[in-house]
């Protein structure tokens, strides 16, 4: 999505740098213009003319992630707030609140990754035929994200534990990559316990096993 300004400055490097923040863009680079007119100093400042300048910014495709999840929430008639901020590595976090907003969620996450899943797709689709930069978007429901991290940790933990004390293997139920990697982080920290996944697609899952190396 292109959005388009049109500014006068007294010079045309200043026209552009009014531009971009006017566009949201972070450098003048990005910008695509046109010198509508030149500007002109005059005598003794009279018939001095401003630098006219018409800029187009190729909007990052955030704000159609954001747009879409919008959407989808008022043909669902979900009535809550959603905001976006940055995140980290250059991800944008679209976030859900209020209202009936939970129902977005479903069981352990499913509808939430599904929901996340086409808001990357709506971000990285070409515009006409246009090749856009890639972003990473994220999507958060009531902070579900933050508290579903906290009980695999101890999930992780817990499993450990059995595997240590029993001496044998522990499969865990299947899991999205974003979870397994937080089980694998949280078991890399615990001394004689290791991990590995096991499975494809769908039904991929973390095995805990005893590793004399680390003990």
């Amino acid at each position: 999505m292109k959005k388009e300004v049109v500014i006068s400055a007294k010079t045309v490097e200043e026209a552009l740098e009014l531009a971009a923040r006017e566009l949201g863009a972070d450098s003048v680079e990005k910008l695509e213009y046109t010198v509508d007119e030149e500007p002109k100093k005059g005598f003794l400042g009279i018939g001095a003319t401003l630098a006219k300048i018409t800029a187009t910014y190729n909007v990052g495709g955030e704000e159609d992630a954001l747009a879409m999840v919008k959407e989808l929430l008022a043909n669902m008639n979900v009535e809550s707030t959603v905001t976006m901020t940055d995140g980290e590595a250059g991800e944008k976090k679209i976030t859900v609140e209020g209202g009936n907003a939970a129902i977005l969620i479903g069981h352990h996450g499913e509808t939430l990754d599904a929901l996340q899943y086409l808001a990357n797709l709506a971000a990285n689709k070409k515009v006409n035929g246009e090749k856009r930069e890639y972003v990473k978007i994220s999507v958060d429901v009531e902070g579900y994200r933050a508290k579903r991290e906290e009980t695999l940790r101890a999930l992780a933990r817990r499993m450990a534990e059995k595997v240590l004390k029993y001496k044998k293997s522990v499969m865990l139920e299947p899991m999205n990559p974003y979870e397994r990697r937080i089980i694998h982080s949280e078991v890399q920290k615990i001394e004689g316990v290791s991990t590995n996944s096991i499975g494809s697609d769908s039904n991929r899952k973390v095995v805990m096993y005893l590793d004399t190396k680390k003990a």
